[in-house]
């Protein structure tokens, strides 16, 4: 295998700032870019990051990043996390995967799912409820994060009352996928210590009383000797992290979209028929994962070239949902698009099992929004966001004027 490196800097301010002239420049001069920074290859083009996705010899590699800068006794310290994540399924061998995914299709049908939309409408009325006298609200805070929470821990069974302790925890979690330090090494640590303790009395209560919720079905499983309580525990974690995460990421980047693209929200407005072509050019151009990372299990060929086993790849989905070899005039917002064949949950054995309530939470909130509020308008302050390392950005606040 040959190579001629170039270098480009993901942690230049510039491109931490906006990193789409970046991808753009190595997709057209090096679409499988070697990165010292990362110890890894970077793809950016549409066709090499389905490949990827698709082909099973390269596994998942979403460990927390930064571990390398640990000392040994940092690393003693934190093996209950690092224990705990490498037991989330797609973190997991494809088989063990494959039997999480069997299980939770159980409880995630299309029939559970639609079910869902009417709590989710009464949600997001009620959140919206509570800002309305005040003519404005800050959307992250307020709607964006509040809403999937509030689903997600009522589709495991956990009180409503949890939310707000739901979402601090999930904050903490967050950090180490990211590059962390210790310091957020040890406050994840003790997130998930905290979530595992929640949940542990919760599913002994589902052994004994089994109700309708992802915990009674996790407890039937371990009654079946499908999985252990560490792997129940690990994953209800998961779940309640990745299951409001990545909603509340959409649900408020969306809305910065629109803002950013006033006339795509007046055509939304006049048209919410297309809310559902809508969300796909949300996750299209902004979808909240910026990357995913494989490593190689034996030799591959990406993108032309041979690389040897335990090479990583860090796939940039959004780059790859920005190739205009696949996507006409990449980067407008255009909420028309069809078709649209972005990758933003990913394909293939690990596809996101939450892909369809993440888009029915997407939608019911923002045609809700608009339905009640249409002259809505950014509020003062503007959107603000922080870079989510090696490619993406997070959105922190969104003011908004309800009017």
């Amino acid at each position: 295998m040959t190579d001629s490196r170039t270098e480009f800097d993901l942690f230049s301010p510039a491109a931490m700032a906006e990193p789409m002239p970046l991808l753009h420049r190595i997709r057209a001069q090096e679409p499988v870019a070697w990165l010292p920074q990362l110890g890894a290859y970077l793809l950016t083009r549409h066709a090499d990051v389905v490949a990827v996705l698709k082909d099973r010899r390269l596994d998942v590699a979403n460990m927390a990043r930064g571990m390398d800068r640990l000392t040994p006794r940092e690393r003693a310290e934190l093996q209950p996390l690092f224990r705990s994540l490498q037991l989330w399924m797609g973190h997991t061998d494809p088989t063990d995967h494959v039997r999480f995914q069997k299980l939770l299709k159980r409880y995630f049908t299309p029939a559970t799912v639609e079910a869902l939309r009417p709590r989710v409408r009464q949600i997001t009325h009620d959140l919206l409820d509570a800002v309305a006298p005040g003519g404005r609200m800050e959307a992250v805070r307020d709607l964006a994060y509040p809403l999937p929470a509030s689903v997600i821990a009522e589709i495991l069974g956990l009180p409503a009352t949890d939310r707000d302790k739901l979402q601090q925890w999930s904050r903490d979690i967050l950090a180490v996928f990211g590059i962390a330090d210790v310091t957020q090494f040890r406050r994840a640590q003790a997130s998930v210590l905290a979530m595992q303790d929640h949940l542990r009395p919760l599913l002994d209560e589902r052994r004994r009383a089994p109700r309708e919720d992802v915990l009674s079905v996790f407890a039937e499983a371990e009654r079946e000797g499908l999985v252990t309580e560490e792997e129940i525990l690990a994953n209800g974690v998961l779940l309640l992290f990745a299951g409001h995460e990545t909603t509340a990421g959409l649900i408020g980047n969306g809305l910065a979209l629109l803002f950013e693209n006033p006339g795509q929200l007046e055509l939304l407005k006049a048209k919410p028929e297309l809310m559902r072509t809508a969300v796909e050019e949300m996750l299209r151009y902004d979808g909240p994962a910026g990357v995913l990372v494989r490593v190689a299990a034996e030799p591959v060929t990406v993108g032309g070239r041979e690389y040897p086993a335990g090479t990583q790849f860090y796939l940039a989905m959004v780059a790859g949902n920005r190739d205009p070899e696949v996507f006409a005039d990449p980067d407008r917002f255009d909420i028309t698009r069809t078709p649209n064949r972005h990758t933003a949950f990913g394909l293939g054995t690990f596809y996101c099992l939450g892909a369809a309530l993440a888009r029915m939470e997407t939608d019911e909130c923002l045609r809700i929004l608009l339905e009640r509020f249409p002259g809505l308008r950014p509020g003062e302050g503007g959107p603000v966001w922080q870079p989510s390392l090696p490619v993406g950005h997070r959105l922190t606040a969104l003011p908004v004027e309800l009017a």
